[in-house]
């Protein structure tokens, strides 16, 4: 038997699309989405995760003075950023998404490993080495300049930048794009000894970056969220701005993945009512994308129990 590609709740097949009309359901909708957040919630605080309590001292830390130090007003939002996701109305566009986003990336990470007794910190160090042992094997042995493409509210940003600073023990110039203002705000906040040569308010498929200009892109938890066209033209903007034999590194959940394709019924059903374009995702050849592209395509592995990482490198000549 040859293994399954992705989960039947996924694409076309009947209990995708009966999970699908029950989201188009709109009162059926309205409680899905609220459940989903507390399901989050409550199963975070229960593995020591004081969501509350950080949401609420992001609230009352006067940030949000700060919002126009962040916000791009020639960046115009594209359709399928402006729909509802994550169990928000506005989806990242809140302040909701991203007084919440630091407790739900610990969140995330606890639950790739639930039988292990990790602490939340642990578990995001473990998540986000996982990631960096793939990209060792492939990063140019020279990194001066990286961008974190979807860099929300920049715990992908800042571990990046620290793994190559460790890396070549040197001084690296990492930047964060992100088409949230929300998130960026709350990242330069995060961001308490100014590591991070730079926040940008952008849209991944149009940067404003030379041709040519960083060693390494990465999409961390990002293309999920995407219908395939902007990852398409993420790929092509990041063909752009990479050096020759610079390194496009994807990591997101992994439609191959056996937690992935048997989620209980309760956990796929709330997954999919926050996740607009998952059908989208869980059925797109993303390997095929990079080559269509001009990417040379390197490696997919499998680097934790629910996460792939993609590895493709810009052609020298």
């Amino acid at each position: 038997m040859s293994e399954k590609l992705k989960p039947d709740w996924a694409g076309e097949e009947l209990l995708s699309r009966f999970v699908n009309l029950l989201i188009e359901t709109k009162p059926i909708y309205k409680v899905m989405k609220h459940q989903a957040r507390q399901v989050l919630i409550k199963t975070a605080e229960k593995k020591g995760v004081p969501w509350r309590k950080n949401y609420q001292e992001l609230e009352t830390s006067g940030i949000e003075d700060l919002l126009p130090n962040f916000t791009n007003p020639s960046v115009v939002y594209p359709d399928y950023y402006q729909v509802p996701f994550h169990a928000y109305d506005r989806g990242n566009l809140c302040w909701e998404a991203a007084f919440d986003a630091p407790s739900a990336t610990l969140a995330i990470a606890l639950r790739v490993w639930p039988k292990e007794k990790l602490s939340p910190k642990a578990a995001r160090d473990r998540l986000r080495n996982t990631f960096h042992e793939v990209l060792d094997r492939y990063s140019p042995s020279t990194v001066k300049d990286v961008l974190d493409v979807g860099c929300s509210i920049g715990d992908s940003t800042l571990t990046l930048h620290r793994y190559y600073c460790q890396r070549q023990n040197a001084k690296v110039r990492t930047v964060g794009l992100d088409l949230s203002p929300y998130m960026l705000t709350v990242a330069k906040s995060l961001d308490k000894n100014e590591e991070i040569s730079e926040w940008v308010h952008g849209k991944g498929e149009e940067t404003d970056f030379p041709d040519n200009s960083f060693d390494v892109v990465t999409l961390q938890y990002l293309l999920h969220e995407l219908p395939r066209q902007a990852t398409k033209d993420i790929f092509r903007e990041a063909l752009r701005i990479l050096r020759p034999g610079g390194c496009l590194a994807v990591v997101d959940m992994n439609p191959a993945s056996k937690v992935i394709q048997k989620l209980p019924p309760a956990l796929f059903v709330l997954l999919k009512s926050t996740e607009p374009w998952s059908d989208d995702f869980y059925t797109f050849n993303v390997e095929a994308a990079m080559e269509e592209i001009g990417f040379e395509y390197k490696t997919t592995v499998a680097s934790d129990p629910r996460h792939r990482t993609i590895i493709g490198i810009k052609p020298r000549s």
